[in-house]
């Protein structure tokens, strides 16, 4: 940006890229020419024409090198514009490009800027009014809900009590679909903001934190997890709190759609320079048709576990998208209905 400042300065070349572009082309051209005369007319006279061939070549070569650098130098604005476009789109990184120039390059970057902070004041207020339209939408929910239960309380007849459980169920099915929403805006939020730098991750200490926000539904289901980890440390891109949260939800769903009193099996090891995670249950399973299915936000297979828990179908698409924003893959695999699943991270 050193030659595109310099040159901005200058009036006649402030308001025009392209006059910048012509101006070092020209002065660059005509270089060895201007050289070339001061050497023949100020130079001694009995120089060879050899002399003067050889004077002339080094010249052009070497207007011709400094000339190709400023010009390669004054792309940089283009250069700076679009590494700003890429690092907001990639990891949500707010530019600070320069907004005092103005050529065409000034108000490439004036505007990349400007649209960037729009766009991102945008996305702000969005997610405020949703939260707030959920909040309330929850205290909505909530009120026959606990009509619901009061009724129910009274030991009404058996026909009432029949009708309050029906609005106490859904109440509850549309307080749970707020509250799954307000989960995918959130989880959304942690996937963009993911990080460039590499981060140590230590398996032992990390595993012990899934493992005590899953203990509460092992025991329910009496469920045994099952721990291997042949890897005590790497280093990865993505944050150590994102990945619990993944293997979280990936435990929880294999404990859902697992048999009450089974095992859910979770593994850490190295295969091939590559870091591998599996979780795998022997629930229900799925068959391999459905897998594209799978990972959809929303999808149609979501279903209610082995013990009628609720499945909201976002789960597994948020998993995913965390994954792959930081590099990884995750896989689905089982050999069918009832045959268990195997859920699988490759970094």
């Amino acid at each position: 940006m050193y030659f595109y400042k310099k040159l901005s300065r200058i009036s006649f070349l402030s308001k025009s890229y392209a006059f910048k572009f012509l101006f070092v082309a020209f002065i660059g051209i005509h270089i060895p020419l201007i050289g070339l005369l001061f050497f023949v007319l100020y130079g001694n006279f009995s120089i060879s024409p050899n002399a003067i061939l050889i004077f002339a070549l080094l010249m052009t070569l070497s207007a011709s090198g400094v000339t190709l650098a400023i010009l390669k130098q004054l792309i940089k604005p283009i250069e700076v514009a679009s590494r700003a476009l890429r690092n907001y789109k990639k990891e949500r990184k707010m530019p600070k490009l320069p907004v005092i120039y103005y050529d065409e390059a000034g108000f490439l970057m004036r505007n990349i800027q400007e649209t960037i902070l729009e766009h991102e004041k945008f996305i702000v207020e969005k997610q405020d009014l949703v939260y707030l339209l959920s909040h309330d939408l929850k205290n909505f929910a909530g009120q026959p809900q606990l009509l619901a239960r009061l009724i129910l309380d009274a030991n009404p007849t058996n026909e009432i009590k029949e009708l309050a459980e029906l609005i106490y169920q859904s109440s509850n099915q549309q307080f749970m679909y707020i509250e799954n929403f307000l989960k995918l805006l959130k989880e959304q939020d942690a996937v963009l903001k993911t990080s460039p730098d590499s981060k140590t991750i230590l398996f032992k200490p990390l595993i012990a934190a899934v493992e005590t926000q899953v203990k509460q539904l092992l025991d329910i289901k009496k469920i045994k997890l099952i721990v291997s980890i042949d890897i005590q440390e790497t280093t990865l891109l993505i944050e150590e709190e994102l990945l619990i949260r993944v293997l979280v939800n990936l435990i929880d769903n294999a404990i859902k759609f697992s048999y009450s009193k089974s095992e859910v099996n979770l593994k850490v090891y190295s295969e091939n320079a590559k870091l591998i995670i599996s979780i795998a249950d022997r629930g229900i399973g799925f068959n391999q048709n459905q897998i594209g299915e799978l990972f959809k936000k929303f999808t149609k297979m979501s279903k209610l576990g082995t013990s009628n828990e609720g499945s909201t179908g976002i789960g597994l698409y948020l998993c995913r998208n965390i994954i792959e924003k930081n590099h990884g893959q995750l896989t689905a695999t089982s050999e069918g209905q009832n045959k268990g699943a195997t859920f699988t991270i490759i970094f």
